[in-house]
């Protein structure tokens, strides 16, 4: 996309695998919502350990256990690892004996989040497949515990709804809560985020959002294994479990449009399709129109396919007739060592030491979560889909859409797996 006369196309920085938000002295810096960790802010209490606990002991949950225990030692703190839970009691011993602790601190099955939660833990980081968050976030925020929880958090419109509420319970505790949407917490997307808010740049009128990589890992499913297990073990195969990719991985890229723009999507249209994957449920492309009102498009594309083209990141195009000139703006020198992955952990720990610098990412992150769903019901359906009927319009068909197993429904022992390779249908014959 070029120029067209007064409209000049303008490229935020890419990062490849990022995560969500910082706060610090800069609250309220921009009108979206996000602020920032500005470079040299200190937090008091230096010295002070903080109890930490695991839900989630896979991959993605041991290395936000090492970034997190990594930013406290920066910030002087001295923290302990002191319970670890997960769907299967090895995942949370295996996880748990790297940091020390005994096996009856390790807890297994679909209530090991409660026991951890009834535990002396302070900080909760949850790592689970995202089908889990909203009820194990909820359960978090009413025993009184700060929480980092990963993106995607919820995967049908009831999950992202029931996030923002236990958010705001969150604020009023005065409990801080950091997601896994680290490019809020990485010093390029905030520099280009506080241009924008600030008028700089010009107003967004377009733009596309991109992550088009390769497939993921699948599970295939072993002999005698119940579907439960099955599904947790393969859980980036079903949407009931993931929410399919364009929620699970893409999310990144679409809280970035929501955070730049300002605002949520009003509606989405578009299609996707699946022709290589081998397990599970989901497509393996999506793409979507996302109307953002006032005339602002976003095309969001995302596809996990070997051997095609690829691409992760945002373009914008602004109309620079409509920017503000100001000379002497001064872009602060905004904070990130160690990488966002590591900043994202320093700037909750920085909010829980100091009331200044207090932290809740919870609405931004299901909002974008809920972005990411409207484009799936979109794609798998054919059909328009609004924002309120997502998040307000309770006679909508899509205001109670719910993935089922539920979460609540691994708990009891009432999961029956969908049959894998068999997909949604848009339209109608």
């Amino acid at each position: 996309m070029g120029p067209i006369g007064p409209i000049e196309q303008g490229r935020s920085v890419s990062m490849r695998g990022a995560t969500d938000t910082p706060r610090a002295s800069m609250r309220g810096a921009l009108a979206a919502g996000a602020a920032f960790t500005i470079l040299g802010a200190t937090a008091k209490g230096q010295g002070k350990g903080f109890k930490v606990g695991l839900i989630g002991c896979g991959g993605r949950g041991g290395g936000a256990l090492a970034d997190h225990m990594a930013a406290a030692k920066r910030l002087g703190l001295e923290s302990k690892v002191v319970a670890t839970a997960d769907w299967f009691k090895g995942k949370a011993e295996g996880v748990g004996k790297r940091w020390g602790l005994p096996p009856e601190r390790c807890f297994g099955g679909g209530d090991a989040y409660r026991k951890l939660l009834e535990t002396d833990v302070e900080v909760v980081l949850m790592a689970t497949s995202p089908n889990f968050r909203p009820v194990h976030f909820a359960a978090a925020v009413a025993a009184g515990k700060h929480v980092f929880m990963e993106k995607p958090v919820c995967v049908d419109p009831p999950g992202g709804r029931a996030v923002i509420e236990a958010g705001e319970l969150a604020r009023k505790k005065g409990l801080c809560v950091v997601a896994g949407t680290q490019r809020r917490h990485s010093r390029g997307y905030q520099e280009r985020a506080f241009r924008i808010q600030a008028g700089v740049e010009g107003k967004i009128v377009g733009g596309c959002v991109y992550w088009c990589g390769g497939a993921l890992w699948r599970r295939e499913r072993a002999e005698g294994q119940s579907d439960a297990d099955y599904m947790v073990a393969n859980w980036v195969s079903f949407t009931e479990m993931s929410g399919d990719h364009i929620v699970e991985q893409h999310v990144h890229n679409l809280d970035i449009a929501n955070w730049f723009i300002g605002r949520p999507p009003v509606t989405a249209a578009g299609f996707g399709g699946r022709a290589r994957r081998k397990t599970g449920n989901q497509f393996d492309f999506h793409s979507v129109d996302y109307d953002y009102g006032d005339g602002v498009h976003i095309h969001s594309m995302c596809r996990q396919v070997n051997g095609c083209w690829g691409r992760v990141g945002e373009d914008f195009i602004f109309a620079k007739a409509l920017a503000v000139a100001k000379p002497d703006l001064k872009v602060p020198e905004f904070e990130e060592i160690g990488g966002a992955y590591q900043q994202e952990h320093a700037d909750l720990l920085k909010g829980i030491l100091d009331e200044k610098l207090y932290i809740n990412e919870a609405r931004a992150v299901a909002e974008a979560s809920l972005t990411a769903v409207m484009g799936r019901i979109a794609t798998y359906t054919g059909r328009l889909i609004r924002w309120d009927d997502l998040v307000k319009n309770k006679d909508s068909e899509w205001y109670a859409l719910t993935c089922k197993p539920s979460a609540e429904d691994f708990e009891k022992g009432q999961v029956k797996a969908p049959p894998d390779d068999v997909v949604a249908i848009p339209g109608k014959d």
